[in-house]
């Protein structure tokens, strides 16, 4: 019997080694075909560097691909991830702008890895290695301490080391999310606001917040999310509905990187439909 399209559809939300995830975007789409996704978006942090590649392995497996990416962002003082897709890399406003969130991040990374060093014994060539890694983060410092044998994986050297209220921790430059909003559409994208109840977050995303996001041209939300707490979801399934954002739902796939299994929550066709005749790009 036929699967529902819903639970046949796509995962809108990935990471490959060419961030923060474990794998190819080639074994991703590998994996895609494999658990019967009909496509899947690569949405690296802050970084379109892995799309030549997704886009062969979807060809090569069989499924579609979107492009897309994830930005790092701020809205009223609060970390927000923005997911964007169908972006044309012509338009280089929002182009210049993630090489300056990628350059901070460079520099937060260097600077935590001094400040860990004093206790652990890493090396900021253990963080960053000589890999093809565009966009460099907490997790490749969690990762050099797993290595190291501190901690056993990267979760427990989050807990322990890497969280906000930690000694060694460091924030870093993030784009306004208004702004991210419009610099993704100028580059003939659609903005997708991932995560908004996510448990690692004091509180859910507000309702008034959303509003303001939805006003500056926020596309859709991601409720369905193996990270979004269930308590917090109500009022904002209901504001998403009033708003008229798009309902979208992804695994935040990082392979080993995080438990999140590949197409454990999918994104339904006739959204997808929608979201590609907006776009219209083969980016």
């Amino acid at each position: 019997m036929a699967l529902p399209l819903a639970d046949v559809g796509y995962d809108l939300h990935t990471h490959s080694a060419f961030s923060d995830g474990t794998t190819s975007p080639t074994q991703i789409a590998a994996e895609a075909a494999a658990v019967g996704l009909l496509g899947f978006a690569l949405t690296d942090h802050d970084t379109i560097n892995g799309w030549g590649e997704a886009r062969a392995g979807a060809a090569q497996h069989g499924v579609s691909f979107l492009p897309g990416i994830e930005i790092t962002t701020k809205h009223r003082g609060h970390s927000r991830h923005l997911l964007g897709y169908g972006m044309n890399p012509a338009h280089g406003e929002l182009f210049t702008a993630l090489t300056q969130v990628r350059d901070a991040r460079l520099v937060r990374v260097k600077e935590m890895v001094r400040r860990v060093s004093v206790d652990y014994a890493i090396t900021l060539e253990d963080v960053v290695g000589t890999g093809d890694v565009a966009t460099v983060g907490r997790p490749h410092i969690a990762d050099a301490l797993v290595v190291k044998g501190y901690f056993v994986d990267r979760s427990t050297a989050f807990e322990q080391v890497l969280h906000p209220g930690s000694p060694y921790y460091l924030g870093t430059y993030a784009i306004e999310t208004g702004e991210a909003i419009r610099l993704v559409r100028a580059a003939e994208g659609v903005s997708v606001l991932a995560h908004p109840a996510a448990f690692r977050q004091r509180a859910a995303t507000s309702v008034a917040h959303l509003a303001e996001l939805a006003a500056a041209g926020l596309w859709g939300i991601e409720l369905a999310h193996p990270e979004n707490r269930g308590d917090w979801l109500p009022p904002l399934t209901a504001a998403a509905a009033e708003l008229g954002l798009e309902v979208t739902g992804s695994s935040d796939y990082h392979g080993d990187g995080k438990p999140n299994r590949l197409g454990e929550h999918r994104t339904g066709v006739e959204v997808v439909e929608r979201l590609r005749a907006i776009v219209a790009t083969p980016h």
